[in-house]
């Protein structure tokens, strides 16, 4: 991989030091796990969760003689991924065989590809903010290659007071390693560009993105430097398995490096891991160059070849992604990019949205999903996909709304009781009595009651208008929320006689 500069030193990136001003280089190998019911070479299951060494072929275990033959569907999901990230696909590739010894690598080897991988270069665009003025800054992170290869088993060490344990379950599942070009500057470019690859791989349906499974996880490679001088040595944090935690390993190797290299010293090339509970790095190994894994053609493995027509039928069938939603959102419902942006995070919450914004105002429905809604459910600890009130439920209380049947206020306790209880809005409404005052005739009553009571407050509007809305407050009080609020400050205003 040839490092270039793309980008131009932004002084409110920077990080200050003891003697100046510093930037930092962050650059991502993510491996994500391929959404397919057997594994890269075999036709083991690829279940989470099953008990140790259950998902277990005699390819997976190395088992002498055994052949490892390709998985057709992990090819046309590492094709609908590169096609995603507007990359190139290549319509021949190479597995390579990737030397190491390790107790969870059966073979001494891993299947990989090395210089000709699936998809080579391509592109995500994340985006940052909004500002204090609102506004959203796009940025352009290249993708240098994506390339298939099989996963290690896992060594557990807690097993046994004196022992360690070998779970093959993981062995040979396919992952694609998707590794981007050194074009982040920060910590939140990091997470946002972790959060932007998980999104879009969960819109296409090739990773569950689930990393709390293990089937999303980054190797983060950070360096230093000052701003406008050549890249600095970079050191590789393995296996980070949340959002939050790159962006802490990212700031405190950062940091790390900074004080190295103010102090006079010099940064030494190594592979480090992140510990969540210190929220801090520390060194795991020397890093290895390509050379140290003597890569070599798979000689079990013939190259992967396929046509235009195979990658057309797969483009034909991709779904749309998020910034096409997006776009599409802010262009035809009018939404703001924000509201847009929260609603595309996650394809379940815009599917969850369309459906309730269906024959109905968007921004409305925007409103009641993000702030209603997620509101909710991040109070309740759950996500859009145990969500307790259907799109169709929602969609009632807004339509109620609309017929005049219920006041905002009314629909906003509807809602806690169809998220609490269940059940059909329109019959809540009908059986507890929770429709709206229209009858002019008890919302003046009302009104006049207030007035006759408040003699004080009467006078004061009289010298300052605005305060009838104290009045309007009132009546919605002694009516239960029930009135129509329109229509009890009409009638306040007509009453206290302040021209509209």
């Amino acid at each position: 991989m040839t490092l270039v500069d793309v980008r131009t030193p932004d002084p409110k990136r920077f990080i200050p030091g003891a003697t100046g001003d510093w930037e930092v280089i962050v650059g991502m190998e993510v491996h994500a796990q391929v959404l397919s019911n057997s594994k890269l070479f075999s036709g083991a299951s690829t279940e989470f969760g099953k008990p140790q060494n259950s998902n277990v072929s005699m390819v997976d275990a190395a088992m002498p003689g055994m052949l490892p033959v390709i998985n057709e569907e992990c090819v046309k999901q590492a094709v609908r991924t590169g096609l995603g990230l507007k990359a190139q696909i290549n319509k021949r590739s190479l597995f390579d065989r990737k030397n190491y010894f390790y107790p969870d690598l059966p073979q001494g080897y891993q299947i990989s590809q090395f210089k000709d991988p699936i998809v080579g270069e391509g592109k995500i665009v994340i985006s940052l903010g909004p500002d204090r003025q609102g506004q959203f800054e796009d940025i352009e992170i290249g993708i240098e290659r994506l390339h298939l290869e099989q996963d290690a088993g896992k060594s557990m060490h807690d097993q046994h007071a004196t022992m360690s344990y070998v779970d093959l379950n993981r062995s040979g599942v396919a992952l694609m390693e998707i590794v981007s070009k050194p074009d982040m500057r920060s910590s939140d470019e990091a997470k946002a560009y972790m959060t932007k690859l998980r999104s879009i791989v969960r819109y296409l349906g090739t990773c569950d993105g689930n990393m709390d499974e293990g089937s999303m996880r980054a190797d983060v490679n950070v360096s230093v430097r000052r701003p406008g001088e050549d890249f600095g040595t970079r050191c590789e944090i393995k296996n980070v398995n949340s959002i939050r935690f790159i962006g802490q390993a990212i700031e405190y190797e950062a940091r790390r490096q900074i004080g190295i290299l103010e102090d006079g010293g010099t940064i030494d090339q190594e592979t480090r891991l992140f510990d969540p509970n210190k929220g801090e790095t520390r060194s795991m190994r020397s890093k290895e160059d390509a050379h140290d894994y003597r890569y070599f053609p798979d000689p079990d493995l013939l190259p992967l070849e396929f046509d235009d027509a195979f990658i057309k039928a797969l483009e034909a069938d991709l779904p749309e992604l998020p910034d096409d939603k997006k776009e599409r959102f802010v262009r035809e419902l009018g939404l703001s990019i924000y509201d847009a942006s929260v609603l595309v995070s996650e394809k379940a919450i815009a599917d969850y949205f369309e459906a309730v914004a269906a024959g109905r105002d968007g921004k409305t429905a925007a409103n009641w999903v993000i702030n209603d809604l997620l509101g909710a459910l991040n109070r309740t600890g759950k996500d859009i996909e145990q969500t307790p009130v259907s799109p169709a439920q929602l969609g009632a209380i807004i339509d109620l709304i609309k017929a005049g049947t219920i006041s905002g206020k009314i629909a906003k306790d509807l809602f806690e009781i169809v998220l609490t209880e269940g059940g059909d809005p329109a019959e809540i409404v009908e059986t507890r009595g929770m429709k709206q005052v229209t009858d002019t005739g008890a919302i003046e009553k009302a009104v006049d009651e207030i007035i006759a009571a408040n003699p004080d407050q009467v006078e004061k509007v009289k010298a300052k208008p605005t305060l009838a809305a104290w009045f309007v407050g009132q009546v919605m009080k002694a009516t239960g929320g029930k009135a129509n609020p329109q229509a009890v400050q009409a009638l306040v205003k007509a009453k206290l006689g302040i021209e509209e």
